[in-house]
């Protein structure tokens, strides 16, 4: 599309990787894509690329720094932004109910559940909070906590905007368009000779054919440890830190007991995950350099990985979640939790229709997989 549309035509292309930003650069000749240089800094350098009208590719990393002066660029700028996977586009600040409380009472208000700060010759510890509400990014919920959001404001000044993705409709982002009302339809890919885009739903494989594919651990014994509903949760993890991290030790070793003596594969096929605060006490001998983070996407870097360890259970952070609820988002977990699941699992050889072994201790993750590789709803 890139390639073939109108030369006065100008793209923004935002990647997670250096490494797509050459692949774009190198493969969309037509349209001598540019990176940013530094100038002073890389925002710098996206500022002088847009004020010249070149075509841009760049990372989510700096996409997420984009200040009032970006969107005041853009503004006078016709550009279709392409954002290859989602980004990263709420997270809940970590400030103490006291400090919230004082905030509230001296320097802001809430409005339309976003926070309006009021004191605009504030100078102290809040400062960042400060310069984030002024970019109507600070979101709250109930007077108990704050979000930080996105600017919103930039998706509205783009001609086009395409996120290429799946399972959009569980996503962080859908939810975050939905709370701010943004209007979004859903496109497909066509491939007759050519990659076109189109209205109608397109079936490629489904996820029935995958099945054949997919070795999924039942060892009863190695799977014991999943059974309750959030066993393998954030908080499961945090709770056994408490208690001497008895149940965390239980899995390592069913980690290294299924790589090591079930599927039999060496350390350099093997692939495994955990949250990143726990990294460190699940890692162990025969698969540590295999690590993988939970919401890694848009890479083939792992492609060679046929063993598969996945040591969480995904829940939406409650707080994000409840703040979405004040505008009537509803939040499917177990959606939002297979979409996780299934990026993470496709940066395997699976991506290249090879078998692979998995071992998912989350009885709730196993059956959510297992259910969608049976094609059931969810």
């Amino acid at each position: 599309m890139m390639n073939n549309s109108d030369d006065e035509k100008r793209y923004l292309f935002i990647t997670p990787f250096l490494k797509e930003v050459t692949r774009i650069k190198h493969e969309c000749t037509e349209r001598n894509f540019l990176e940013p240089q530094e100038m002073g800094s890389k925002l710098n350098g996206i500022h002088w690329l847009i004020d010249n009208e070149k075509n841009i590719v760049s990372t989510h990393a700096l996409f997420l720094n984009f200040n009032e002066y970006t969107i005041e660029l853009l503004r006078q700028k016709d550009y279709t932004l392409v954002l290859d996977e989602v980004v990263d586009i709420v997270d809940v600040i970590e400030i103490s109910k006291k400090d919230l409380e004082s905030i509230l009472e001296r320097y802001a208000h809430v409005e339309d559940d976003l926070l309006v700060w009021d004191d605009l010759e504030y100078s102290g510890v809040f400062e960042r909070i400060m310069h984030m509400a002024l970019n109507k990014c600070v979101g709250v919920y109930k007077d108990m906590a704050l979000v930080w959001c996105f600017p919103v404001e930039i998706f509205n000044i783009f001609t086009e905007t395409y996120i290429l993705t799946y399972m959009f409709e569980s996503q962080m982002q859908k939810y975050y368009y939905d709370f701010y009302g943004l209007k979004y339809d859903y496109k497909y890919i066509k491939y007759d000779g050519e990659y076109t885009i189109t209205d109608n739903v397109q079936k490629y494989i489904l996820p029935t054919e995958y099945r054949r594919l997919i070795n999924i651990c039942d060892h009863d014994k190695l799977n014991l440890i999943g059974e309750g509903r959030t066993a393998l949760s954030a908080s499961w993890y945090e709770r056994d830190n408490f208690n001497r991290r008895r149940l965390v030790k239980i899995l390592k070793d069913n980690i290294a007991n299924y790589f090591k003596h079930i599927v039999k594969t060496p350390s350099k096929v093997n692939m495994w995950t955990t949250f990143k605060k726990s990294k460190k006490f699940v890692s162990g001998g025969g698969y540590a350099r295999g690590f993988v983070p939970i919401g890694v996407r848009a890479t083939n870097d792992y492609r060679n990985k046929i063993s598969l360890a996945y040591g969480v259970n995904i829940f939406m952070n409650p707080v994000l979640k409840q703040f979405f609820s004040q505008r009537y988002v509803e939040v499917n977990d177990d959606m939002f939790a297979l979409s996780e699941m299934i990026q993470w699992i496709w940066r395997s050889a699976i991506r290249d229709g090879k078998p692979i072994n998995i071992y998912i201790p989350s009885k709730r993750m196993r059956e959510l997989l297992i259910n969608w590789l049976n094609n059931e709803s969810i």
